[in-house]
């Protein structure tokens, strides 16, 4: 009976997968057939068409090829991932281990932000780095960042370090170890799954993040990739094929990171607040 059971469950599952992954199958044989062809049902062409990956490489739009632009979106995505996850843990560690005046307000003040709309920041946000002399850089895009990696992150971390037994702190202590000690040689260590769940979403999140990028990158030789797709399409026409070849193409970094840090990204969500 309970065999019956498994099976039911992992029937739907399947089907449930199949049905959530069909789009990007869909996506994968549109990147492969003619304009014409794309009008047809059929999920897959006919006859695939690979030179759409060649051409839409090739860039015609600009005088770059996508890879400049890959390399650009990379560039920043390492100073975004690096950044947040730094500043997320060392903001967590103080909010979770340290006392200070107005602790507990400072912290309900934090998570109030993430109730914040991005419309509400943006125009503010924009005003600051334009009189700074920052827009058409790369700065407004990696800057916030630096600056705790996002209300949500901390949170999760917090979490995270609060089911971290204190006892671990106090034996540093005897040791010798100072406040910084601590958080680089026990709690860093220890919240590794969750630091990586946070890299995650910081590069899915930036990596995804259009309205920013377009609201402050003018140059076309600082265009990220989500940027370099608008340019196939302009008042005229669509380069479907190479356009949907490149946005396929586009996906690829993070899938790879997903799926080679699936076990820590796993590990961080299911035990994060759950401990303690």
């Amino acid at each position: 009976m309970n065999q019956l059971k498994n099976n039911q469950k992992h029937i739907v599952l399947i089907l449930f997968s199949i049905f959530m992954i069909y789009p990007v199958f869909w996506w994968l044989g549109a990147s492969l057939k003619s304009i014409e062809e794309m009008k047809s049902p059929s999920l897959w062409p006919t006859e695939p068409i690979w030179d759409n990956y060649i051409q839409g490489w090739s860039f015609s739009p600009s005088e770059h090829t996508f890879a400049h632009f890959f390399g650009n979106t990379l560039l920043m995505e390492l100073w975004n991932v690096a950044g947040g996850v730094i500043t997320a843990a060392i903001v967590a560690y103080g909010f979770a281990r340290l006392n200070f005046r107005l602790k507990g307000f400072w912290f309900a003040i934090l998570l109030m932000t993430m109730m914040l709309p991005t419309q509400v920041t943006i125009v503010p946000q924009y005003i600051l780095f334009n009189k700074l002399n920052l827009v058409n850089s790369y700065v407004p895009l990696i800057l916030p960042h630096f600056f705790g990696g996002g209300a949500f992150f901390i949170f999760l971390l917090v979490q995270f370090i609060r089911g971290i037994p204190r006892d671990l702190d106090e034996a540093a202590k005897i040791d010798g170890a100072s406040v910084y000690g601590i958080f680089l040689r026990i709690i860093f260590p220890l919240i590794k799954p969750s630091l990586v769940t946070v890299a995650i979403f910081t590069f899915i999140w930036s990596w995804d993040d259009f309205f920013a990028q377009v609201l402050y990158l003018t140059s076309v030789d600082k265009f990220t990739v989500g940027l370099a797709l608008r340019m196939y399409i302009d008042q005229f026409e669509i380069q479907w094929g190479p356009m949907l070849a490149m946005a396929m193409v586009s996906i690829v970094p993070s899938a790879i990171i997903f799926f080679l840090a699936q076990k820590h990204f796993v590990e961080g969500i299911a035990t994060t607040g759950i401990k303690g």
